[in-house]
């Protein structure tokens, strides 16, 4: 017999699932949220995008004294240090305050936080550490986890081949530190340790780093990095790694096939990407599967095919990002109420939270190319003034638009804060602009955003300071 009867479970804690939770309990539905870590959150507040950002800003100022950056604006340090148990003091303080934050808004709003690990044993019921809880709906917002690599064994615990969790809490800056996966927590994460000491390599499987993104803008980005001392093997397969008593040593090869090297390394970090978090969740007993890439399906409002199942975030197809977690989390409470709740997403931003960002949303110039003839426009941060003053040279903003309608398709941007610039270019598609909408918007100045102006207007090419 069932312990309690809610309206809406939520499984997960994660941006998908508190949001959810949080949205459905003001929404006036009995709600209760299962999630099995010591706090809420789930991997981006407690491993992932929150404390890679604290270490990532801590980093860079860190790198703005070391190297001289500093000094060249007249902010001489006669001497300085590394400290890195306080750089992982401020880090964990972060963690501390956010998910106690949510704890905060689960009890402001009576949601119930069932603790333990979730599994259905029937389409309405599940059990959480030998206690039977029914609703009405059930959502499934349980994120994702590291993809394992073949012949690669991540040990945290041993500090030297780790995951993403791993690599936040490396007790020393090791001396080379090899990335698997020139993706985003790769790069950031490789960023970290580069900016504090270690040398990095980075290898990557493809011929060139951040896939997905423009292809300009990836081009760009490795040229930065390679500025910045990140080392790259591209279209290099890593077979295996044994870890040693000191190190580790890694076996690579040409992508394509060919002769085997080895590279020694202090670390070994592997980040090749995230697969959904589905296991021991029984959703066989639900009537649930998944797909071959281990997504549970949904519909444009987030119903699995089984009624009173609904599904949020990195476990159904799409970008693994916490912000379409927490847009679909509202969503799909909104939709359980019985209001209209839609994310669109073909307007999803990403952004890699590197020295500079590196921001995007819509399509590629190259996916563009693929619809129908377009049109860009470029501006590049040197000419911004803001950019110059605050001597951030690197990065570009470009715009891709339709060639007959000027809607905007895509915008993409390296600057030292594209990640706050691309909220612009995101509402801008959201509303049907055209790049003529944005060329003609007054913008601020001086600000890093003038480069979106400069940038529509280089579409019709008429930019006025290049």
């Amino acid at each position: 017999m069932a312990e309690s009867n809610y309206d809406v479970i939520i499984i997960g804690s994660g941006p998908g699932g508190y949001v959810a939770a949080i949205r459905a309990a003001q929404l006036g539905l009995k709600t209760a949220c299962v999630e099995s870590r010591e706090t809420l959150g789930g991997t981006c507040l407690n491993v992932g995008c929150i404390p890679s950002k604290a270490m990532l800003h801590a980093s860079e100022l860190y790198d703005e004294a070391a190297s001289g950056a500093l000094a060249k604006l007249g902010v001489k340090i006669d001497k300085m240090s590394l400290d890195l148990a306080t750089m992982h003091g401020q880090r964990i303080d972060a963690v501390k305050g956010l998910t106690g934050g949510i704890a905060f808004l689960f009890k402001k709003n009576k949601v119930d936080w069932l603790k333990g690990h979730a599994a259905f044993t029937s389409a309405n019921t599940i059990d959480v550490g030998g206690t039977s809880y029914t609703a009405k709906n059930i959502v499934i917002a349980t994120g994702s986890s590291v993809t394992p690599l073949p012949g690669v064994d991540v040990d945290n615990a041993k500090g030297l081949i780790v995951d993403s969790t791993g690599a936040l809490e490396l007790a020393k800056v090791p001396g080379h530190m090899v990335v698997i996966g020139g993706g985003v927590i790769g790069l950031e994460l490789g960023s970290v340790w580069r900016r504090l000491g270690a040398k990095v390599t980075v290898v990557e499987y493809l011929d060139q780093i951040l896939p997905g993104m423009d292809g300009e803008v990836r081009k760009e980005s490795n040229k930065i990095f390679r500025k910045q001392g990140l080392e790259f093997k591209l279209s290099t397969k890593v077979t295996g790694a044994k870890a040693k008593a000191k190190g580790v040593t890694l076996t690579v090869e040409p992508a394509a096939g060919g002769a085997s090297e080895t590279i020694e390394a202090d670390v070994v970090l592997v980040s090749i990407g995230r697969r959904p978090n589905t296991d021991g969740l029984a959703l066989d007993k639900a009537g649930l599967a998944v797909n071959a890439r281990g997504q549970i399906e949904t519909d444009h409002s987030f119903r699995t095919a089984v009624p009173g199942i609904w599904a949020v975030g990195d476990v159904i197809p799409g970008p693994m990002l916490a912000h379409k977690a927490e847009d679909e989390g509202i969503a799909v409470a909104e939709n359980i109420a019985g209001l209209t709740g839609i994310v669109n997403h073909d307007v999803i931003p990403s952004v890699v939270y590197t020295w500079p960002e590196i921001a995007g949303v819509g399509l590629t110039e190259e996916q563009a190319r693929e619809r129908g003839e377009v049109k860009t426009g470029k501006f590049p941060m040197l000419a911004n003034s803001r950019a110059k003053t605050n001597h951030e040279p690197d990065g570009f903003v470009k715009i891709i638009a339709d060639a007959k309608t000027d809607r905007v398709l895509g915008v993409w941007c390296i600057a030292s804060v594209a990640g706050t610039m691309i909220a612009q270019a995101a509402q801008a598609m959201e509303f049907g602009a055209t790049s003529e909408d944005i060329a003609y918007t007054c913008h601020a100045h001086p600000t890093h955003s003038e480069a979106i102006k400069e940038a529509a207007m280089a579409v019709t090419g008429k930019p006025i300071h290049i």
